[in-house]
């Protein structure tokens, strides 16, 4: 899974640079949406069938929302506050947009992106419907290859349109280092927003800070949890950063209006895969390669920074 995403943007790359028409790349913008949909019902119905999340959510289900919340808020501040100073995403995205697609948005355009803010998250939380009352443990097989096979096909598109646009990379080039700065104010921002929900909520700090420092990274933070502190935390571990991906596509048409890293500090770590096609769809093709390259350093961070936090935080 960490080669695929790699291989699969090369590929789409590739073949974005053989100058393919507009009718095409048309059609390739409608099958994308498409995956999105599915990609996106693929993981609430994931949700949905998982009894121990399910039946967990009546017992902690707020506190791991508040700590989810929190993290993701504390992030949105300070990568907005990156924007206002040192990074201003949006003033630079305008710079190079029309030299980049060589024509301004149009109402169809509006329309469709108006579109995506509604199917996104009720796709979710169809998904999550379906697997509670439709379907059961025995799918998740089938749902893991729609996984896989939904992923596949996006990273490809994004390659596609990647390869494109290349004067996209200016943009990466005028950003430089500074693209860091993201990624650090994400973990920063989760981990200040652990702190604050665990104190508000009266539970244990180690419990609240970690699981919010997983950014997203459900499956390792879960797991990590669980092996140190027992099942319960582990199950805050995976819950909060489940949520987070969930609040993520749920708050998209009102954190585009915040800001372009609004968006992209929420997805944390997960804009190295499900969230990338998301956030992309609302910040855009230019800002699609930062989103991606901030979801790698956070996913490779997270497993350097759990260890670290779990000795710090052993109360």
């Amino acid at each position: 899974m960490t080669i695929m995403p790699f291989i699969c943007l090369f590929l789409g790359i590739v073949i974005g640079t053989r100058n393919l028409s507009k009718a095409i790349m048309k059609r390739i913008d409608i099958f994308t949406n498409i995956v999105v949909i599915i990609l996106m019902t693929v993981i609430g119905i994931n949700i949905g069938i998982n009894e121990e999340i399910i039946s967990e959510l009546g017992k902690i289900g707020w506190n791991c929302a508040v700590i989810s919340i929190f993290g993701m808020s504390f992030s949105i501040v300070l990568t907005v506050m990156l924007e206002k100073t040192v990074l201003p995403l949006e003033k630079i995205k305008n710079k190079i947009s029309l030299e980049n697609f060589g024509e301004k948005k149009d109402e169809q355009n509006e329309n469709e992106e108006l579109l995506s803010a509604i199917a996104i998250p009720v796709s979710v939380i169809s998904g999550v419907i379906i697997g509670i009352f439709l379907i059961d443990k025995t799918y998740e097989i089938f749902l893991n290859y729609s996984l896989v096979a939904s992923l596949v096909m996006l990273y490809t598109g994004e390659g596609i349109f990647l390869g494109s646009n290349l004067k996209i990379l200016k943009y990466i080039k005028e950003i430089g280092i500074k693209i860091v700065l993201i990624s650090l104010a994400i973990i920063i921002g989760s981990i200040l927003g652990g702190v604050m929900a665990g104190s508000i909520l009266g539970i244990p700090v180690n419990i609240s800070v970690i699981s919010a420092g997983g950014m997203g990274y459900y499956s390792l933070t879960g797991a990590f949890m669980t092996s140190k502190f027992g099942i319960e935390a582990g199950t805050y571990g995976f819950v909060v950063n489940i949520m987070r991906e969930f609040f993520t596509v749920l708050f998209l048409p009102i954190l585009i209006k915040i800001s372009k890293g609004s968006t992209i500090a929420s997805g944390g770590a997960g804009n190295m895969d499900t969230m990338l096609m998301p956030v992309t769809k609302f910040v855009g093709a230019e800002l699609g390669l930062v989103t991606l390259i901030t979801g790698i350093i956070l996913t490779f961070t997270v497993p350097i920074i759990l260890p670290i936090l779990g000795r710090i935080f052993i109360i």
